[in-house]
């Protein structure tokens, strides 16, 4: 099969998604995609330009047989603009995130548009995909109260068939390369941050727990993850336990796979988690996760490790001190969930998606067998 990817916010996970998925899948992945950066524009504008990317693509090489489109993509206007180019083209929309349960930064008020982008993107696809059954229910739950506020044609007709097309089809995540790395030591148990420097992921809570575990604890911290901007919580961090901290900022491949195979501990305090490719990869290097128990989370840990791995909000500090108090247990079950985090490499991730794909309902389908060669 072709496969077009369109993908407006080719950054970050997004990136790490389409890249995956092309350089793991049997068939022809081809990439339409704009940088990660003004992503309001991306999902009113985009559709534009990588329409007429498309067209001279189709034109110049021939059609394709699957459209799979992002969520970021405003996908009925993208299909209106490419016209004919789409051919016999099945679609397909990937929800990495969704604009309605997605929190809002300070800088922003709320817009329903993005959400209504989401959800018309939707309704037009052939077959949609959410990352998590987590990711999946809250959706759910939101456009149904989001749509009753409407003063007619609430689409209540769409909601079933939108359902029904809609299925979980995780995101594959690069963990091959983790294997042979040599762990950073540091004389003392690791605590690893390795989420994105931004508001969503909680940094504050993070930063209140490290320093009321210090108080009582030897440990050293890692702050990795890709830096977004200043985070006055990690300065103050960087104040008050310089000589606990190992790694600040964003860090090299060879870096970041030896802090993660060093790591003893990885926390979440996330706010949003639709997924959570850092904590799968800390997860797969055998730390020790302490994560919310909520969002996407309780559904990655097993419910017989529940109680160790997961916390309540405000109790973070006290969950660090028992794994620290008790880390050979602690690295046990790290080493117990491993192999569980394996399953989500792409080399296992991609041929579902090339099954799934291949089976979407189109005026085409059997055909598509039939050149899957």
């Amino acid at each position: 099969m072709r496969i077009a990817i369109i993908e407006p916010y080719y950054g970050g996970s997004h990136k790490a998604w389409a890249d995956g998925y092309r350089g793991h899948s049997v068939h022809d992945v081809v990439l339409f995609t704009h940088e990660a950066r003004f992503w309001k524009w991306r999902m009113h504008g985009s559709y534009v330009t990588l329409a007429a990317e498309f067209r001279a693509h189709v034109t110049d090489q021939g059609a394709f047989d699957v459209i799979l489109a992002s969520d970021m993509l405003h996908l009925p206007a993208f299909l209106g603009a490419i016209g004919d180019a789409k051919g016999h083209a099945v679609v397909a929309l990937y929800m990495h995130e969704n604009q309605m349960t997605y929190p809002l930064s300070p800088r922003d008020s709320v817009d329903e548009s993005y959400a209504m982008i989401n959800w018309g993107s939707m309704t037009v696809a052939d077959a949609v995909f959410f990352n998590s059954r987590y990711h999946h229910e809250v959706w759910f739950a939101g456009i149904e109260a989001l749509l009753r506020r409407f003063p007619d044609y609430r689409h209540s007709a769409a909601l079933p068939s939108v359902r029904a097309k809609s299925e979980i089809l995780s995101i594959g995540v690069d963990l091959a390369r983790l294997d042979g790395a040599q762990p950073l030591e540091f004389g003392a148990p690791l605590v690893l941050w390795n989420q994105r420097w931004d508001f969503d992921k909680g940094p504050e809570e993070f930063a209140t727990a490290m320093v009321d575990a210090a108080e009582t604890h030897d440990f050293r911290i890692a702050l990795a993850g890709e830096v977004i901007g200043e985070i006055p919580a990690f300065t103050s961090l960087q104040e008050r336990l310089a000589d606990r901290l190992v790694h600040v900022g964003f860090a090299e491949e060879h870096v970041y796979a030896s802090l993660l195979t060093g790591a003893d501990i990885v926390i979440s305090t996330a706010t949003q988690e639709f997924f959570g490719i850092a904590v799968t990869e800390a997860m797969y290097a055998a730390a020790f996760p302490l994560l919310p128990d909520d969002l996407v989370y309780p559904e990655r840990i097993p419910s017989i490790f529940h109680d160790r791995c997961l916390y309540q909000r405000g109790a973070l500090a006290a969950k660090v001190s028992w794994a620290l108090d008790n880390l050979s247990e602690a690295r046990s079950i790290g080493a117990a969930l491993r192999p569980l985090m394996a399953g989500f490499d792409w080399s296992h991730i991609a041929p579902e998606y090339d099954r799934r794909l291949q089976e979407i309902p189109g005026p085409l389908s059997s055909g598509r067998d039939a050149r899957d060669t």
